[in-house]
């Protein structure tokens, strides 16, 4: 049985820390005032006035500490993190979630932040959003039709989403939690206590930046590991700027997804609207969800 935060109420307030790498201040005001817009107040953690001169918004110390203060905090009802980059898994073994798991919160985020998500189903079953964090507010155009769908899931929606087909799609149904997130990260947490069991997940990931053969390399460490044989789905977002070394690799980031799904007779969907780009719906981690593909299409829809 999954937990899930009590939804947002009209004047609850929002929290906003960068747990990893440095994101300046005014990066969140757009965040902010859509915030606002939405009805909530907003609390900024003490990591997006950090001092710091290196990569991270301040020492591991710092970062734990202020993450702590946002969890324990009873009147923040989200904590929205400002940026990912590298860092959660630094800090992760420090956080107590003792107080957290008397009135759990909405934590949301995605890219590093795999690692909390991953870490808050799989440790004690606890369920948060996989969505875009403040700075994405800033990068995008106020017509972005997947920001909003924060808002929904936070005010108590259940995920409905459906998209196009796409020739790659092999046809099927699935029911199972959703699990997975950034590729690196979520290969990073294999054997780790946040490493989730994989039995009948609808696995989604995507990544960016990445060179081809490291994210084939992934792929065939989630394999080599028995975790693909494990799911009842897969779904495919957003592999964006990818690059290829010198001497070509020999196959583009979709021949490799396809040859990775190739051998299974599950549901696969390509293209799904998760990325680091604007095309990023919020997503619940690890409720029970059915997965659709049909030729007529996807959908993705919350179990009851």
């Amino acid at each position: 049985m999954i937990i899930q935060p009590a939804p947002l109420k009209p004047g609850e307030t929002v929290g906003i820390m960068c747990p990893a790498g440095f994101m300046p201040k005014e990066r969140t005001d757009a965040c902010v005032e859509q915030l606002k817009a939405w009805g909530y107040a907003t609390v900024l953690g003490e990591t997006l006035s950090s001092t710091s001169t290196n990569y991270f918004s301040g020492t591991d110390h710092e970062r734990a500490a202020d993450l702590q203060r946002l969890l324990d905090d009873d009147a923040i009802r989200l904590i929205l993190f400002g940026r990912g980059g590298y860092g959660m898994s630094r800090i992760i073994d420090q956080l107590d979630f003792t107080r957290f798991l008397k009135d759990p919160k909405w934590i949301a985020g995605y890219s590093d932040i795999t690692v909390l998500l991953a870490h808050l189903y799989t440790r004690y079953g606890v369920t948060s959003l996989h969505a875009p964090m403040a700075g994405a507010f800033a990068d995008y155009p106020d017509d972005n039709i997947y920001l909003p769908s924060i808002r929904e899931l936070i005010r108590g929606r259940r995920m409905d989403y459906s998209v196009l087909p796409d020739l790659r799609n092999k046809m099927g149904e699935a029911v199972g939690p959703l699990l997975g997130g950034n590729l690196a990260l979520f290969t990073h947490l294999i054997g780790t206590p946040s490493f989730p069991d994989m039995t009948g997940a609808i696995l989604f990931l995507e990544d960016i930046g990445e060179q081809l053969y490291n994210i084939d390399r992934m792929l065939r460490q989630l394999k080599r590991s028995g975790q693909l044989e494990k799911i009842g789905g897969l779904i495919f977002g957003g592999f964006t700027d990818c690059r290829d070394t010198d001497r070509p690799f020999g196959q583009d980031v979709s021949e490799i997804l396809q040859a990775i799904a190739a051998p299974y007779e599950i549901p696969v969907c390509y293209d799904f609207p998760v990325s680091h780009t604007g095309r990023n719906y919020a997503l619940k981690y690890g409720v029970p969800v059915r997965l659709e593909v049909t030729a007529a299409g996807v959908r993705l829809q919350e179990k009851s």
